[in-house]
């Protein structure tokens, strides 16, 4: 895992332009997430560089996420210390050339950092990715993903350059900063007002509210124009999880 401020230490190769990319997008006035413009400018991404999304690229992925849901979990509740995982995959780790591709190969990842995740899924929260209480769980702390590829070209507030990208950040930040409440229901209106001017579309009909109408994982990975819709999760729970529930 590697501190934002030491990016700049990378010489040329596909590590280096991916944050140069990624600046390019974060720096600009208009780009419609206002937290991920704030954790850039203050400096405080992490990053994780993925070279393929093999067993050596999701054991190196899954060391990294541990260490960094360890860290996450001292949080002191502060908007200034929320530090989001910026996860980049090598351009030559997918093939990909349409969102759907893309897609597919990020439930893929998630599917096998979920097979190798140390540690059972949390109480309290939902195995199920069709249950609006579910979302995706590592080392016993529940997360959102934020998919990120190249393939879109419509929705550009989900490009952040030539690589695939995960933003991953603890799910309870978003219920902190912009959960159910007149705050946080102003925060993801003014969001997704910036996301409709940048992008030229409306903003997409899947995103909405944790545990009040909506389903988690279809905000993980938008699609590219707002029909077609699948409402099937390529995410299924480990066997030994339904053992430990039910013993």
């Amino acid at each position: 895992m590697v501190p934002q401020a030491q990016t700049t230490e990378f010489e040329e190769g596909w590590q280096r332009t991916a944050v140069e990319e990624i600046t390019e997008r974060l720096t600009a006035p208009d780009f419609p997430c206002v937290f991920s413009r704030n954790a850039f400018r203050k400096q405080l991404l992490r990053f994780v560089f993925v070279p393929d999304g093999g067993s050596g690229g999701i054991r190196h992925l899954a060391a990294a996420l541990t260490e960094y849901v360890e860290e996450a979990g001292r949080w002191d509740g502060q908007l200034d210390t929320a530090y989001p995982l910026v996860v980049v995959f090598s351009p030559e780790a997918v093939a990909g050339e349409s969102v759907e591709e893309y897609h597919a190969f990020g439930w893929h990842v998630l599917q096998e950092l979920h097979r190798v995740d140390p540690a059972p899924w949390p109480a309290g929260v939902a195995r199920q990715p069709g249950d609006e209480a579910w979302s995706m769980c590592f080392n016993g702390m529940p997360l959102f993903c934020n998919m990120s590829n190249p393939g879109h070209r419509i929705r550009r507030s989900r490009n952040l350059g030539r690589s695939f990208v995960l933003v991953i950040n603890p799910r309870e930040r978003f219920d902190v900063f912009a959960g159910d409440t007149p705050s946080g229901r102003k925060v993801r209106a003014n969001i997704r007002n910036r996301i409709q001017r940048y992008d030229g579309v409306p903003h997409s009909p899947q995103l909405g509210s944790y545990g009040i109408g909506a389903l988690e994982w279809h905000q993980y990975g938008l699609i590219e124009e707002n029909t077609g819709r699948s409402d099937v999760c390529p995410f299924s729970p480990r066997i030994d999880d339904d053992t430990q529930r039910t013993s």
